[in-house]
């Protein structure tokens, strides 16, 4: 493998970053214009779901996976008091309302059931039909609900030349025009549970460095937070948990957050272009949590070049393999359901670039 001109590498890359920065807080402030319209017209329609608001600052609610598809969570109302299921349960249930002859499949991975009884305080809005079947507050019910306001709000709030709702699918998705082109967004309801840390999230393993014990117990106080995306499980996030330890990754005076950014720009541009891209932020960003967990001196990361090659090492072996962990819930591959062939058509070029990283530079 040749060897980085270190200088003109970080140079080109970092100033693509930066450009890449200025004209995609101009997308994410038109975004957020119009998810604030919305939710605020969704929740005075129905009162379970929470508007999000406009942010000066950075936008929890807003995760972008790329630059044209971005992750909107829209937190619900009335469910507090969160705690875990005491007694598993077979459910013979479907979501037209007929029983089965065998029971449903139990969650895997980053999937959960959830029980109205498992919240100390409810609304008895979620106890209702048209979202609970058998005591569970169901996603896909929770998401029938949602896009029916949804295109109500879209219309209410004159909105329809600048967003249209997307092919019907389990998810809500949306697409909404903007300075900067089409964005891609999916609306996805969330239970947030502060002061709180999922049973499957069994984080830190045994005697790993990084982050510090002092940081971990920061980042579990941020809870985690469960997403309608599908039809009968709730899925796992940890989206503030990540989001802490991206800010405070080089406290140390390390380069990771700029080999993060310098990756993702390759990945963006060269290895893994387009609107709907196999591998997303998500997929680098646990990349780079596995890496720092591996390397966590201060001293690893001291020489851009040297981290960079770290960071596309673990990438192109992920990729190869179809396998990426979760960084919180190890019993999840993030690629699990990722075409193959993408994947290993990313794994190629990855490849090109660890042989010779002079190559294919955008």
């Amino acid at each position: 493998m040749r060897s980085l001109v270190t200088g003109n590498l970080e140079d080109c890359l970092l100033d693509k970053v930066d450009l890449r920065r200025q004209w995609l807080s101009q997308t994410v402030e038109e975004v957020q214009k119009v998810i604030s319209r919305l939710t605020t017209e969704i929740s005075n329609r129905d009162v379970r779901f929470q508007a999000v608001p406009y942010s000066f600052a950075y936008n929890g609610n807003i995760k972008v996976l790329a630059p044209s598809q971005f992750l909107v969570t829209v937190p619900v109302r009335g469910l507090a008091g969160y705690r875990e299921a005491r007694e598993p349960h077979w459910r013979y249930y479907t979501l037209q309302g007929t029983r089965l002859p065998c029971p449903l499949r139990d969650p895997e991975g980053l999937h959960q059931w959830l029980e109205v009884q498992q919240f100390m305080k409810s609304l008895w809005q979620w106890h209702e039909a048209d979202v609970n079947i058998e005591g569970d507050i169901v996603p896909a019910k929770v998401l029938e609900v949602f896009r029916k306001l949804v295109e109500n709000a879209v219309e209410t709030c004159h909105l329809s030349g600048k967003v249209s709702m997307l092919s019907h699918s389990t998810a809500v998705r949306v697409a909404v025009e903007t300075s900067e082109g089409q964005v891609e967004l999916e609306l996805a309801p969330a239970v947030e549970i502060p002061n709180a840390w999922s049973k499957k999230a069994r984080w830190p393993r045994c005697l790993t460095r990084w982050p510090s014990p002092e940081r971990v117990g920061c980042i579990k106080s941020f809870g985690f937070t469960l997403l309608a995306r599908s039809h009968y499980h709730w899925q796992l996030s940890f989206l503030q948990a990540e989001q802490v330890l991206l800010e405070q990754l080089d406290e140390d005076g390390g380069c990771r957050t700029k080999c993060f950014q310098a990756m993702r720009q390759m990945k963006e541009d060269v290895w893994c272009p387009g609107q709907r891209p196999v591998i997303t932020s998500h997929h680098l960003q646990t990349v780079l949590f596995w890496t720092c967990e591996k390397y966590p001196h201060s001293r690893d990361w001291q020489v851009f070049s040297k981290g960079l090659l770290r960071l596309v090492r673990k990438l192109h072996k992920c990729v190869s393999q179809h396998f990426l962990k979760h960084f919180f819930v190890r019993k999840s591959n993030l690629l699990r359901y990722a075409s193959s062939g993408e994947l290993d058509t990313v794994a190629h070029k990855l490849a090109l670039f660890l042989k010779d990283p002079q190559v294919g530079l955008p």
